[in-house]
């Protein structure tokens, strides 16, 4: 009620002596054993767990995309609004005195390394390329494919799938839990930001479960990201020499020796980083990525199809902001006709946009705690602008120049199909063999691979923290070196499991299944959240305590 203080103390039992001293038992050892049951399956009975992975998969996509596509659409709804909104936006995620901890430079780092970093190697120069070939304005005879009147529907997509509403996901989970634990002074944990629903329930069982569903939601959601940046590190590694054991001869992809090395590097680097913890290594492997980032644009700024991308980019943009409003709450359904028109639309939303939606949720409690953890002390206005404006558009230029390139090669610069038809994980290499010939497309695949080394670790180290602050009823600095090793070893043995059992495939369709019960979690924050900010409102003009007294 707002006539009283709103919950200041959610005492989640951790243990005091032992293995697991300082961290949840509940939380923690029933993640480890529903992670270490899905490695064991795929790794015993890789085909079998593949089938049944994919086939549920399937079932949950044709059941839930409306819920998917809805839902993200209130996410960005409520992350705009209470910017928007003069006293929202004011409010600090602290007390009056606090003030950010890290730089804005250090800050955005951080954010957009831990958020995208790693797709957006891969996808800048794919994902444009593929919607260039085919999106739903091709398949409904709007648009030619692979043709110059494509262009901007190739940038309207990606845009769609890598701007606002991604960051919308990330921004809602890392608002409320900032929310309440910098003001309420309740754990930096999940289950926090749904006291004012559930109250002290949330101590018991009842949060146990929201917190394990997070953990679980978060490796599978890293796993699918690192999925994507170890098949191109390792691709990288054999561009650059480091032999042909690395990848399948007749496919291209990477081998198991392959996967594995791969791991073993990222995995051994994100461990021995995440011992350091954030202000240390993650910071420093932050400002890293950052600026061998911008010198790779640089490059592409420099020596790439600038004038091509720039007109791109401001077409794309403004397409983007006249229809996002439509695409939103957009949903195709099938007709049941094979090759439909329909059919085809419904296809083509349930393997991109909707498994964009589920691949961002199932991302948003490591990136939203992580969010969260970096942020005290800024306004609930300065935090939604930095978590989702300045990504978005790090993102449209990315995807605008480096994308736009690879489109325009292929398009009038006679490249045919030597980018487009490169594989995935490759197209980047090739785009750049394409370019500079094989000695300085050498160096600068070597930078690409570095790059590509320092986002991985990132990522993963940054997940591994996070996994273990959850664990640890939400300390900001849990101890047990230990748990760090384990899920470090863990994370490594999902991804490389999930790519022996069924490949990129695999990791997305367990990705999907993990996402769905997190998807409620996020709503049920969102409604929390708005609730709390009312009746603190409510409080504040009845002079009763909102925020908790500073220590």
């Amino acid at each position: 009620m707002a006539n009283k203080p709103p919950l200041m103390d959610l005492h989640i039992k951790t243990a005091d002596r032992g293995f697991y001293t300082g961290f949840s038992k509940d939380v923690a050892i029933t993640s480890k054993i529903l992670i270490a049951a899905l490695i064991v399956w795929a790794i015993a009975v890789p085909e079998t767990a593949a089938k049944i992975l994919g086939d549920l998969n399937g079932s949950l996509l044709g059941t839930f995309s409306s819920w998917y596509i809805y839902v993200v659409a209130l996410f960005l709804i409520v992350c705009v609004v209470l910017a928007l909104i003069p006293s929202t936006g004011r409010l600090k995620l602290g007390l009056e005195g606090d003030t950010p901890e890290f730089s804005n430079f250090s800050w955005f780092s951080m954010m957009f390394g831990a958020g995208i970093g790693i797709g957006m190697l891969t996808f800048a120069t794919a994902e444009p390329m593929y919607h260039f070939a085919t999106n739903p304005n091709v398949i409904m005879g709007q648009a030619g494919a692979s043709s110059a009147d494509n262009v901007n529907n190739a940038y309207l997509w990606s845009f769609l799938h890598w701007g606002f509403t991604a960051w919308a996901c990330y921004a809602i989970v890392g608002l409320s839990l900032a929310y309440f634990s910098y003001r309420r002074n309740l754990p930096l944990t999940i289950r926090s930001a749904l006291t004012p629903l559930f109250g002290e329930k949330l101590s018991g069982v009842l949060g146990h479960i929201v917190d394990v569903v997070a953990v679980v939601a978060t490796i599978l959601g890293v796993a699918q990201t690192l999925g994507f940046g170890v098949q191109q590190f390792v691709s990288g590694l054999h561009r650059i020499g480091f032999g042909d054991w690395l990848i399948v001869a007749e496919t291209g992809d990477p081998s198991t020796a392959g996967v594995i090395t791969a791991l073993l590097i990222i995995m051994g680097a994100s461990t021995l980083s995440a011992l350091s913890g954030v202000g240390k290594g993650i910071k420093w492997l932050s400002n890293i990525n950052m600026g061998l980032s911008f010198f790779l644009l640089a490059f592409f700024l420099l020596f790439g199809s600038t004038f091509f991308g720039l007109s791109a980019l401001v077409e794309g943009l403004i397409t983007y902001i006249i229809q996002l409003p439509k695409l939103l709450f957009a949903v195709w359904a099938t007709d049941g006709v094979e090759g439909s028109e329909a059919a085809q639309l419904a296809s083509w939303q349930g393997g991109w946009s909707v498994f964009y939606w589920a691949w961002w949720i199932a991302f948003a409690p490591f990136v939203g705690v992580f969010l969260a953890r970096i942020s005290r002390g800024r306004s609930v206005r300065e935090y939604i602008l930095g978590a989702i404006i300045i990504p978005s558009v790090m993102c449209f230029v990315w995807f605008t120049i480096v994308g736009g390139t690879a489109i325009d090669l292929t398009l009038n610069g006679g490249a045919a199909d030597a980018i487009s038809g490169a594989g995935q994980q490759n197209q980047l290499f090739a785009m750049l063999d394409f370019m500079l010939g094989s000695g300085l497309a050498w160096v600068m695949a070597i930078i690409v691979v570095v790059l590509l080394l320092t986002y991985l670790v990132t990522t993963a180290d940054s997940a591994i923290l996070i996994v273990n602050t959850i664990n640890a009823a939400g300390a900001e600095k849990p101890s047990g070196r230990p748990h760090i090793l384990f899920w470090g070893a863990a994370l490594s043995l999902v991804v490389g499991g999930l790519l022996i059992a069924g490949g990129v495939g695999a990791i997305q369709s367990a990705m999907v299944i993990g996402a769905l019960p997190f998807s409620l979690v996020m709503v049920l924050m969102s409604v929390s959240l708005i609730k709390a900010i009312v009746r603190d409102g409510m409080r504040a003009k009845n002079g009763v305590q909102a925020v908790h007294a500073a220590e």
